[in-house]
């Protein structure tokens, strides 16, 4: 069987969120990024070319286009982030370069640029340290690095256009030009920015740049200086107040610079929302603003004012500067003819929509229909869209007041089928309208389907699937069986089943006549996200977020094709049943061949920016369409490798009637006949208007011929008079011209004589100059001669005392050679000796190194026998390890004892520390008595010292008073002994209550130990059963069998795994014991102490074992499901190696699953049991006692 490919037809959508988002390739090829692709659209011929993402791409950051346009400059993220580039004259759009960062780690380029010559390619690293890259990009060579921000962010980079080596970089608080010099690359020029937010910049000559700020401010620097300012904001403040002082809206924010383009007779910026100000240039080398562009208000939506708030994002001019291109942050694509602005009266102008308006939301439903080539989408950007596949249009749109979730297109393509937030509405596709034809009380409608033949339709409510009747309306069948939400629903071909799938890991097979259950597949561990059904409707493939792709069949799995790490959202299948096609939550498209393989193959596709939300194939087989969270419609061409479509059983026509209201057809017809009888009152009056101007031209022409004609004759008689002073004044300069020259002859002759007189005098000083000359040279030499003689008398002179000074340094070297010769003398002897002493030295040194050269042989020979031993105490240790394997084990036993007396100890301890807080509350009480006592003997002893001179009456009352007295202080003193004995009690119980902490510590890291086993044994079985899998296909062939069976053998079963040897450590044996001790140790401590305190805490011990003994019997519950799953289990493995061979491969399947499902018990146990644990631990530290006060001192 044929593979089955995908090939990207047209793409409906923009992707926001990128820099410089929208380019000119040339004047009728615009580029922009759509998914995780860059389309190339020719406006003319409205067809597309795609030039695709990498792989494992996580985004595009930024776009850039040389200004030979030739090459294309891609940003991506991912593991590392990197910078694509691609030759755009070449058919195939080949890939050239990928430049990095190199060793330095980035994380994303936030934007780009070329050089005037295409040779190089700057690229701003993001966040936190905000590096510029320089590179030689034919090369891969990296130039230089500099970091342009510390803060960031930087928004813009750019070239000089006519110098390479000059750079422009634009940012938050940064606005910096750099030169590339002596590899590297150096600030040529500072500007005080620290205020403004520089959202953009370009360059209007070789020295001049205009930048944009956050606050609508535009300035022109030059030549490092700030030379001319604007304030945007303020105009279109002034305009938005007086709009809005009328309709009674609220003041908006300030508008910001966020695109400027420039151009030879200016540039063009934005200036807030939805505005576009066109700037030219003026005489005075100033710019003035001549028109303001606007977005113009949405035809079909409710606030129509909502298309005029979005803030451009990107401006771009064509090659010819004929047209202005716009991209928006909601997604969408505007243009407008610059002519056309000059043309049009007023200040203002509006953009048009560059091919039709896209989605600016998530995609939430997407439908398709038999009789017509119709999509149907809907967004949560509250709008319903009718695309055409055949012509790539957008035939309507309507946008409503809520959100919508779900669309079906009725087969016949006349009905519409949409789930709002607040109702589920049946509307009719009219000629340009959507009107709603019946309301029903379903919420939130998340799922909604028309059956094949139209004369049904499904809508999820919650977990609940309501059959409608479409002639009726009224509610057929209820279908009830899930416990959770529906996620996806599907009708077979005959419309008699319908399958669903939820998140509750259910798939249901549903009769559509009777609504009974027909069959289920339940899964609690994965939480279906997609469904379709085969076109025998016997089979059902479903996906979930197990990240894998399940065939089911009365009611078993029969294959699991995994997905790797990638969640699967959607799944559909070809009516032909040869394909299908999978939507994963990176935005890519996997494309299957059905039967489904044993090995994960499939071809994959960069298509989407986000997770596919819906997927779908047209009626005929030839069209896979997908949706997406980025708000783009993807429509695929289904081919087989060959290049030729998927063959069709009948060759489909299109319908083209249309659905129109009477209401509706008598307005067109009356305003058609309207129209008609304005049309002929038009020409009538047109004619009559021509006839009068006829008249008038007829005149004018007249008038003007007169008026020629004497101007004709005006112009000759002028002409004559012109010709007689031409003559006069020829006559008069040929006079002039012969006085001139004589003039001339005369002071010719003048200027001779006495030039000839003034070289006689010149010729006379010349020869009394050489008189001089010859003078001096007798002098200079008589000087020469004398000082000659006397250099040669010093020269004698100087050589008699050298010479004496000579002698007297040759007599002092004799003297000194002399001493030389003794001190030789005196070296050698020395010399002499020393290498006597060294022989004697290294002779002592070899008897040493001899010895102890004996006494390590004699130890490796002690250590060559002591080898020997521990090999065979290794040999000996190793039986040791398998004993206490067992012993491990019993031990692991011993530790859930171990944790349930935990457990029951640590109930206890809560009890103890209630009855602690009980007491602290007790001993408050007390120390606020005793502090009533003192303040009553304060009383006391004033009431003694005023009644002293009572004395002799009152000595009897005196003396029980001081009785009270004496006996109250002892009653405060054994308070503060009680005092004392409780805080040692609190302090005992702190310190047993970290202890237990501890356990609870190790105890937690053994159970994560024995979690990571379960989990690689998990894998084991999994890849086991893939192989088996594999064996199955050879059960025909009972030699291929057996060697796929040995080489099963082989891979899974080493000798190392039939005697299982693990190296044990005596120290972790010597550990394990010490550690046991402890516990013990600690335990009978705890048990003495639980033994003393029991006659008062006994109330509260009954509570606990009451408890205790209610979480046993749930655990022996547990263990008893946990045996009876065991023994079923092994009975079914029984049962299973009785039946056919034909029947293996399935049981199989059903063993491993019920294995994974004990397993997954377990691990939910084991999960329960660590919850439990931590909300123990938290009791036992909010628990902790507060009152730390001290008792106030008693008074004397």
């Amino acid at each position: 069987m044929a593979t089955v490919v995908a090939q990207s037809h047209y793409i409906f959508g923009l992707r926001t969120g990128v820099r410089n988002n929208l380019l000119y390739f040339d004047e009728q090829t615009i580029i922009f990024p759509c998914g995780n692709n860059c389309v190339r659209y020719n406006i003319n011929q409205k067809c597309q070319k795609f030039i695709p993402g990498t792989e494992r791409s996580q985004g595009m950051k930024a776009l850039a286009i040389c200004t030979n346009r030739r090459y294309l400059a891609v940003s991506e993220c991912g593991e590392k982030a990197t910078i694509t580039v691609f030759d755009l004259q070449h058919e195939q759009n080949r890939k050239r370069k990928v430049l990095t960062g190199g060793e330095i780690p980035v994380e994303e380029f936030v934007c780009m640029a070329f050089s005037p010559d295409s040779k190089y390619l700057i690229g701003q690293a993001g966040g936190p340290d905000w590096t510029l890259f320089l590179w030689m990009w034919e090369k891969k060579k990296l130039m230089a690095t500099v970091k342009t921000s510390t803060s960031g962010p930087i928004h813009q980079v750019s070239f000089n256009p006519q110098d390479n080596t000059q750079i422009c970089v634009s940012g938050n608080g940064v606005f910096k030009m750099f030169r590339y010099a002596g590899e590297t690359l150096k600030q040529s020029s500072t500007f005080k920015t620290d205020a403004h937010n520089f959202l953009c910049h370009t360059w209007i000559s070789t020295e001049k740049v205009v930048a944009g700020t956050e606050t609508g401010q535009l300035m022109m620097f030059e030549s490092s200086r700030l030379r001319w300012e604007i304030n945007v904001a303020s105009v279109q403040k002034v305009k938005s107040q007086s709009e809005k002082q009328d309709s009674n809206e609220p003041s908006s924010t300030q508008p910001r610079v966020t695109a400027i383009v420039g151009y030879s007779s200016g540039f063009v910026c934005s200036a807030g929302p939805g505005t576009v100000c066109l700037f030219e240039k003026t005489e005075e080398d100033q710019y003035k603003k001549t028109k303001d562009i606007k977005i113009p208000p949405g035809l079909f939506s409710n606030d129509p004012s909502s298309a005029e708030h979005q803030e451009i994002s990107t401006l771009c001019i064509s090659p010819s500067e004929e047209t202005l291109t716009a991209s928006t942050d909601r997604g969408q694509l505007y243009s407008i003819q610059l002519s056309v602005v000059e043309l049009e009266k007023g200040d203002r102008a509006h953009f048009e929509y560059l091919s039709q308006s896209f989605h600016s939301s998530i995609v939430t439903g997407l439908s398709t229909c038999i009789r017509k080539p119709l999509i149907a989408t809907c967004s949560l950007d509250r709008s319903v869209r009718i695309w055409n596949f055949e012509t790539n249009d957008l035939e309507m749109y309507k946008e409503f007041q809520e959100e919508s979730y779900s669309v079906a297109l009725h087969p016949t393509g006349l009905y519409i089928l949409v789930g709002f937030s607040d109702k589920l509405r049946f509307m009719t596709l009219l000629i340009d309208d959507i009107r709603t034809l019946k309301e029903f009380t379903v919420r939130s409608c998340r799922e909604c389907v028309f059956s094949n033949g139209g004369h049904l339709f499904a809508a999820v409510n919650g977990n609940v699937i309501n059959i409608y009747s479409t002639t009726t309306f009224e509610d057929v069948l209820n279908l009830k069986g899930h416990n959770e939400k529906v996620r996806a629903i599907a009708f077979s071909a005959d419309d008699s089943r319908l399958v669903s799938c939820g998140m509750d890991g259910a798939v249901y097979e549903w009769n559509t006549f009777s609504g009974t259950r027909e069959s289920d597949s339940v899964l609690k561990t994965c939480s279906y996200t997609g469904v379709t059904i085969s076109p025998d409707a016997k089979t059902f493939f479903a996906v979930g977020t197990d990240c894998t792709l399940k065939e089911i069949q009365d009611c078993q799995i029969l294959k699991e094709v995994p997905s790797g790490d990638v969640v699967c959202t959607t799944v559909a299948m070809s009516r032909s049943g040869r394909a299908l096609f999978i939507g994963t939550s990176t935005g890519t498209v996997r494309a299957i061949k059905y039967p489904l393989p044993i090995q994960n193959a499939w071809l994959e596709y960069q298509a989407h920016a986000g997770p596919v939300t819906k997927m779908i194939i047209t009626f005929d087989d030839q069209f896979l369409l997908t949706v997406s969270e980025d708000g783009c419609l993807f429509i695929w061409k289904i081919i087989d490798k060959e290049g030729q479509g998927l063959k069709r059983e009948k060759e489909l026509i299109y319908a083209e009637e249309i659905l129109v209201t009477k209401s509706d057809l008598e307005e067109k017809n009356k305003l058609i006949l309207d129209l008609n009888t304005t049309v002929d009152e038009l020409q009538e009056d047109i004619k009559h208007q021509l006839s009068l101007k006829e008249m008038t031209y007829r005149e004018t022409i007249n008038e003007l011929t007169e008026k020629c004609l004497q101007q004709i004759s005006l112009l000759n008689a002028e002409k004559e008079v012109l010709k007689t002073e031409k003559e006069k004044q020829q006559a008069a300069h040929v006079k002039a011209l012969s006085a001139i020259l004589e003039k001339h002859d005369k002071e010719l002759l003048d200027m001779e004589s006495t030039n000839n007189q003034k070289l006689m005098l010149e010729y006379e000083k010349y020869q009394e100059l050489q008189l001089k000359l010859h003078n001096v040279q007798q002098e200079c030499e008589q000087q020469l001669h004398s000082m000659e003689e006397s250099k040669t008398r010093a020269l004698e002179e100087m050589m008699q005392s050298y010479e004496a000074t000579l002698e007297e340094k040759m007599m002092l070297l004799k003297q000194l050679q002399d001493e030389s010769q003794k001190q030789v003398r005196e070296f050698k002897e020395y010399i002499k000796q020393e290498e006597v002493d060294t022989d004697i030295e290294i002779h002592d040194i070899r008897m040493k190194y001899e010895q102890a050269l004996g006494e390590e042989k004699k130890a490796n020979t002690m250590l060559k026998v002591e080898l020997d031993t521990t090999t065979k105490s290794f040999h000996g240790l190793q039986m040791e390890i398998d004993n206490r394997n067992l012993e491990i084990e019993k031990l692991k036993q011993e530790v859930q004892k171990l944790q349930s007396v935990i457990k029951s100890l640590e109930k206890d301890i809560t009890g103890l520390k209630a009855e602690i807080r009980n007491k602290d509350g007790i001993m408050q009480d007390k120390e606020k008595s005793i502090y009533d006592l003192n303040e009553k003997n304060s009383t006391f002893n004033k009431a003694l010292e005023v009644m002293k001179h009572r004395a002799e009456f009152k000595e009897e009352e005196s003396e029980s008073k001081e009785n009270q007295i004496e006996e109250l202080k002892e009653q405060i003193q054994e308070m503060e002994g009680e005092l004392k004995v409780f805080h040692k009690t609190n302090t005992e119980l702190e310190l047993k209550i970290d202890e237990l902490n501890l356990k609870l510590k190790t105890k937690d890291k053994e159970i994560h130990k024995e979690i990571k086993k379960v989990q690689d044994f998990g894998v084991l079985v999994q890849r086991f059963k893939a192989d088996l899998h594999t064996c199955v296909e050879c059960i025909q062939d009972p030699k291929r069998l057996k060697d796929n069976i040995r080489e099963l053998y082989k891979c899974y079963v080493k000798p190392s795994d039939v005697v299982e040897k693990v190296a044990v450590h005596t120290d972790m044996q010597r550990e394990n014991s010490r550690q046991r001790e402890h516990y013990e140790k600690i335990i009978t401590t705890m048990k003495k102490q639980i033994s003393r305190d029991a006659n008062v805490f006994q109330a509260n011990n009954t509570k606990l074992m009451k408890d205790n003994v209610v979480l046993m019997k749930e655990i022996n519950d547990l263990r008893q499901e946990l045996r009876t799953v065991r023994t079923q289990l092994h009975n079914f493995n029984k049962n299973i190696k009785g039946s056919a061979n034909t029947r293996g491969a399935a049981s199989e399947g059903r063993a491993g699953l019920m294995t994974e499902q004990s397993f997954e018990e377990t691990e939910k146990i084991i999960q329960f049991q660590r919850l439990e644990i931590h909300r123990l631990k938290q009791e036992i530290l909010g628990q902790t006692p507060t009152s730390r006060t001290k008792l106030p001192p008693l008074a004397n």
